[in-house]
């Protein structure tokens, strides 16, 4: 059972996305706005967030970009922008799937499923495999990256870094397969469960975000055409400026 905020204004949808989720027995706190949206967030940290675009007090995507400051709850967009600009909108402010109105009932509680589950089997990674460091060289300096799978957190040169569900399990498994090109398609499979609409640009939007939190240091490698890579070397050490990783090339192709 997880905790699921459900924020829509339309109070018939709303009463019908409760009552689906009630029916898989999770535990659902209702909004018709953004007022109180965030305290509730910060007093009652929620598993997941279903979350209207257009709202009467506000943006849905801005208050998502606040929400990441301090919450990495997945997050589900509704809304009836169908625009491929607004899609990629909703996973540059950290946004894990999106989903346009009108839509099928039992496809959203699908995607609650599969988002569900991606934290779950993060959380459940074995323990003797919880702790990963990589290091990297980069502009003269060494840089380092550590996973922890058991506490699904990351630390770059140290610093904890927040990322969404969907950023976490790419990082994680391009990481777990260091020097492999990896393609979207595979991306998509494993880390997203299913095949969302515009799904090539959905990946290519969770690597840039990636990339922007990593402080553009190239740990991941475009590769025209392919995929991506990733470019670190295991590591002994903690801190990068003590790692002795690889130089790392410039990106095979333009950012995502």
């Amino acid at each position: 059972m997880a905790r699921i905020f459900v924020v829509e204004d339309n109070e018939g949808l709303r009463d019908t996305i409760v009552s689906y989720l009630q029916l898989d027995e999770h535990e659902v706190v209702p909004f018709s706005r953004l007022a109180g949206l965030e305290d509730a967030a910060r007093m009652r940290r929620p598993d997941l967030l279903i979350l209207d675009v257009m709202l009467p007090d506000g943006d849905g995507f801005l208050f998502a970009r606040k929400l990441r400051a301090f919450c990495a709850a997945p997050i589900i967009f509704l809304t009836a922008r169908t625009s491929e600009s607004d899609r990629i909108t909703g996973f540059e402010v950290g946004g894990d799937d999106y989903v346009v109105k009108p839509f099928s009932n039992k496809e959203l509680m699908l995607r609650v499923r599969a988002l569900l589950r991606r934290v779950q089997t993060a959380a459940a990674a074995p323990a003797e495999s919880a702790l990963q460091r990589w290091s990297l060289q980069h502009d003269g300096h060494g840089h380092a990256l550590e996973l922890d799978q058991a506490g699904h957190l990351c630390r770059h040169n140290g610093k904890a870094v927040a990322l969404t569900a969907a950023e976490w399990k790419i990082l994680s498994h391009l990481a777990q397969n260091p020097s492999i090109v990896v393609s979207r398609e595979r991306l998509l499979g494993v880390c997203l469960d299913y095949l969302a609409e515009g799904s090539e640009r959905t990946i290519d939007t969770h690597i840039k975000n990636i990339r922007i939190k990593l402080a553009h240091v190239p740990w991941i490698d475009t590769v025209r055409g392919f995929g991506y890579r990733f470019t670190g070397e295991p590591s002994r050490h903690g801190k990068g400026s003590e790692a002795s990783g690889r130089t790392a090339s410039q990106p095979d192709g333009v950012d995502a």
